[in-house]
């Protein structure tokens, strides 16, 4: 697939934002912990949450999406094998590891995958099951992890991976005595997974800090959970008002969570106003100056909002820089947006970005997620056509984004770039998921 986008038109009108892919991923994993039916309101359609699913129904979950609302039943968990084709789409798939260990005593999972943005490596994960008891061995492409009981333990984190404490907090709700999670990552998401075991049966407190303490249940109940909004896709279409210079109010937000992204939006001039569930962007007739970002774990900038900033500085007055400093391969945007006129110098983990007045349409394609909806904000700001390529990977993260994009006066087009049952096989879709309208 490809869009094809004619830019120049300043945004305007109200989008709403959909829940949030990376809060009900690790909800989905969370959810074998259960004994019950699980449901799950707010649920986007992404391919990641298709992937998710089917990694479920391959664990023996009936998985049942209507609309958004996802019904998850785990009496028929039985498999603790989730297959190579699918982990190896989806980084998040590994989140059923500890799961699996508490409820079935073993797993065999697939080495991850998901977008070419670093290493991210897993040992964050392993040390962790290794202290709350279990026996972890890595071999032939597989990590086979197995537990009689596990135990509660007390584990440092190096560093505040997001994934890695969603896992051990899942996994030590079932863990016997007590788990503390010392220098814990303090996402929203993290919070929300949170409120679901909690609501669960689960006793998790410290969620949002720097220290998390799990006390160990016997079992967990089935439950009924919203997810929160997802603060990326909220910031994604914040920065497209900005860089068409116009004026959008995106619905269905939690401010709170976007204070970072926020706080750069009006350093470089955009006005923002918020009030409890929305955020006016306006940027009509403004011209806009350049500020420095650094990425840094939450309540710092995000890193997955780090590409499209970096599209609107290049259409900004004076000298950006961006520094990275949580994945060290995040910058496969640059050489296309440079192919669109954008000056941008790289330096190891950091990108100096001179702005220009104008951007020019191109043939571009995305590499990873974010990555490939910066390209779709900077064809927006551009002269003449951009086409972007690689849409499969904007897919992953955001739903009916071009759909939205028109919606608010930009000149957006999906173009099929293959036969239909080479777009099935490229979108993993398979007959084992219900899904319905």
């Amino acid at each position: 697939m490809k869009l094809m986008i004619r830019g120049g038109r300043p945004l305007s009108g109200r989008v709403k934002v959909h829940g949030a892919k990376n809060a009900v991923l690790p909800i989905i994993a969370a959810s074998i912990l259960t004994e019950g039916d699980t449901v799950i309101t707010g649920v986007p359609k992404l391919e990641d949450v298709y992937t998710a699913l089917e990694v479920m129904v391959s664990l023996g979950v009936d998985a049942r999406l209507r609309g958004s609302t996802l019904t998850l039943r785990t009496r028929g968990l039985s498999s603790f094998e989730a297959p190579y084709e699918l982990v190896r789409r989806m980084r998040a798939s590994f989140l059923v590891t500890g799961p699996l260990v508490a409820r079935l005593g073993q797993a065999r999972i697939s080495l991850p995958g998901g977008c070419a943005i670093g290493t991210r490596p897993i040992d964050l994960h392993l040390k962790g099951l290794e202290a709350l008891g279990a026996r972890v061995r890595i071999g032939h492409g597989c990590i086979e992890a197995r537990a009689s009981r596990l135990v509660g333990s007390r584990i440092y984190l190096d560093y505040p991976s997001v994934g890695a404490t969603e896992h051990l907090i899942m996994t030590a709700c079932l863990a016997k005595g007590t788990t503390i999670i010392e220098n814990a990552a303090e996402e929203p998401e993290v919070v929300d997974m949170a409120n679901y075991l909690n609501a669960a049966g689960a006793s998790v407190h410290g969620a949002g800090t720097k220290v998390v303490r799990v006390e160990g249940v016997s079992s967990l109940r089935g439950v009924r959970h919203q997810v929160i909004p997802d603060r990326i896709e909220a910031g994604t279409y914040m920065v497209a008002a900005a860089i068409t210079r116009g004026t959008v109010e995106v619905e269905g937000v939690v401010p709170d969570h976007l204070t970072a992204v926020t706080a750069k939006l009006r350093e470089t001039g955009v006005e923002v106003t918020e009030d409890e569930t929305t955020v006016l962007v306006n940027a009509a007739r403004r011209r806009l100056r350049a500020v420095n970002i650094k990425t840094m774990p939450y309540p710092g900038f995000p890193t997955d909002m780090q590409a499209l900033f970096m599209a609107l500085l290049a259409t900004t007055d004076g000298l950006g820089v961006v520094t990275e400093t949580v994945f060290e391969n995040r910058f496969a945007h640059v050489a296309e947006l440079k192919r669109m006129g954008a000056d941008i110098q790289v330096d190891g983990r950091t990108a100096a970005v001179q702005g220009t007045r104008v951007l020019y349409g191109a043939e571009v394609a995305a590499a990873d997620l974010r990555g490939g909806a910066a390209l779709v904000l900077a064809g927006l700001a551009a002269d003449g056509v951009t086409v972007v390529r690689g849409v499969e990977h904007i897919d992953r993260g955001y739903e009916a984004l071009d759909a939205n994009l028109r919606r608010l006066g930009a000149s957006v087009r999906r173009l099929r770039a293959a036969p239909p049952e080479e777009e099935r096989a490229a979108s993993g879709a398979t007959s084992r998921v219900t899904a319905g309208s």
